[in-house]
């Protein structure tokens, strides 16, 4: 396969369903944004019961949807289903009142109205919602997701579904936004045909027999979920267990691959406990300890299902057997079991309010990825690998999206924001300090939703420099600062180009066996110079050099 064809089609899963046009609708606010039908409710756990029909390519079931009230309740709660499918009923649970309820449909949007508005604040109260339909079909997942009816190679039914970017209310009702997790977890009985398996988040409670020749099989996730998260893997599944020692104890490991793929996957899969040991040194204990940590053989390229990571990456190294860093590193590892793991931490355990800053997501668990490079095989590969990723940021975009519409800004949140992150390594110059960072993040972080802002102000006092300009630098332009220099009369003359106010990096400038450090501004600046006029500059910066 031609090398730039796959980069093309690994920058199309990077986008995922970044929106390409600023011509926002009512829909994208409604989805975007928390609006006096979302803000006064707190969603406490979701417990989904679903059953799959895959001849019919249609699915039946119940959300009952446990949450608190946190402020005056408006007329109506907004559910978010999307068109394919349909609410049939909406019942709230209180004692004493009416708990008829009156539904009204806009687009992806539905409206449970009640007659008699009795909900107090500070209470917790259950909403159960009856729905079916044809859930949309994914064109080309990840990328372009939704379900996957396919068939493995023996042709059994290998049946799943990915939804980030579209939305888990592509096939179940929720409220369809990071930054409300259920608190206290969820359950998913998920029924299917008894001939399969049937893998989903967390951990297995019980498999029944259900009516007919079908079986419901329960998981139970405890932690907070990202609603894109929820998932399930239906198919002819071989299943092993192992137990990782790590920082918090005992750690359950379950594998599942289809079972002519076990004797490859038993291999492929030996790359877990290194990579959760690496994880655990530079970002801390692994953050779904009840719900442990499962790897399972998926009909798409891959995703960070919590809990329950998707693999579909042929059992190959690097991206399908390719390194799109174009330094050979990648194809040391497997860059899918790697990355997708990664998000356990940022993604999963730290999630973003808003996705117009999913950098937080993305960024950070790209440059997971070199960090892992660098337990197994030195710091040198792997900031090769860091630098090498750099070839591919098109700087099409700010990488921050535009917020409360459902915008997910420039697919460059991956590589440039791997960029940024090693920028700030760079900056600190400690790596133990450095690590600290990392761990602190997760620290203080652990289980929330969070914002760009937040991120940055803590990382910018963890460091101990103020960052704010380096942030705005790589995350809200598309410029590249641009270091402009000349040498005359035994003197370096130096400056950056097309940077905010305030932008700054310490940079070496080395000639020879001359070297020199230096802080380029947006200002010319000048200082002694022995050395010769061909210089080089420090290249662990994302910059580019004017001489």
């Amino acid at each position: 396969m031609d090398k730039r064809f796959v980069f093309i089609l690994f920058s199309m899963w990077y986008l995922l369903s970044a929106n390409t046009t600023f011509a926002y609708t009512h829909a994208d606010t409604l989805r975007g944004s928390n609006g006096t039908s979302r803000k006064w409710w707190d969603v406490i756990k979701y417990d989904l019961s679903v059953r799959i029909l895959p001849d019919e390519k249609r699915i039946i079931g119940t959300n009952e949807i446990t949450f608190k009230i946190v402020s005056i309740p408006s007329d109506s709660m907004q559910i978010d289903l999307q068109d394919s499918m349909q609410i049939s009923q909406a019942i709230i649970h209180y004692p004493h009142t009416d708990n008829r309820t009156y539904l009204s449909h806009q687009g992806n949007v539905w409206w449970v109205r009640y007659s008699y508005r009795k909900l107090k604040i500070g209470e917790t109260y259950r909403l159960t919602v009856s729905y079916s339909g044809k859930p949309r079909s994914a064109i080309h997942p990840p990328w372009d997701g939704g379900f996957i009816w396919g068939k493995d190679s023996v042709g059994k039914p290998w049946i799943s579904v990915a939804c980030q970017g579209l939305g888990a209310s592509s096939w179940w009702p929720c409220k369809d936004a990071q930054w409300d997790e259920p608190d206290s977890g969820m359950s998913m009985k998920i029924t299917i045909p008894d001939t399969l398996s049937c893998i989903s988040n967390g951990h297995l409670v019980n498999k029944t027999k259900d009516s007919g020749d079908a079986y419901t099989w329960v998981w139970q996730v405890k932690n907070p979920i990202n609603s894109y998260d929820v998932t399930f893997y239906i198919g002819d599944y071989v299943h092993w267990s192992d137990t990782y020692k790590g920082e918090k104890g005992d750690l359950p490991l379950d594998f599942y691959a289809l079972r002519y793929n076990e004797s490859k996957a038993r291999k492929q899969f030996e790359e877990v406990k290194p990579m959760l040991h690496c994880f655990e040194y530079w970002l801390g204990p692994y953050p779904f300890y009840e719900d442990g940590y499962k790897l399972v053989e998926a009909p798409y390229l891959g995703m960070e299902h919590q809990s329950a990571v998707a693999y579909g990456n042929e059992y190959k190294m690097g991206y399908l057997g390719m390194d799109r860093s174009a330094t050979g590193v990648e194809l040391l590892f497997d860059f899918i079991i790697v990355h997708e793991s990664g998000h356990e931490w940022f993604g999963n355990s730290i999630t973003t309010r808003d996705i117009a800053d999913n950098w937080i997501h993305e960024g950070i668990t790209t440059y997971t990825e070199s960090l892992y490079a660098e337990c197994l095989f030195g710091k040198k590969k792997a900031f090769e690998y860091t630098r090498g990723q750099w070839h591919n940021i098109r700087n099409d975009k700010p990488v921050i999206g535009e917020y409360r519409v459902n915008n997910e800004g420039s697919g460059d949140e991956y590589d440039k924001g791997a960029a940024l992150v090693h920028t700030i390594r760079m900056m600190m110059g400690n790596d133990k300090k450095f690590r600290k960072l990392l761990h602190g993040l997760n620290d203080s972080f652990y289980h929330k939703t969070v914002t760009t802002q937040q991120v940055e102000l803590y990382i910018s006092s963890f460091a101990g420099i103020d960052l704010k300009p380096v942030f705005d630098q790589y995350l809200r332009t598309t410029d590249i600062p641009e270091l402009e220099y000349y040498v005359k009369d035994n003197k370096l003359h130096f400056h950056f180009n097309h940077v905010v106010e305030g932008f700054s990096l310490p940079l070496e400038a080395t000639s020879g066996n001359k070297t020199a450090r230096i802080r380029p501004t947006a200002q010319w600046q000048e200082r002694s110079w022995k050395g010769g006029f061909d210089i080089s500059f420090s290249k662990d910066f994302l910059i580019t050099v004017k001489s």
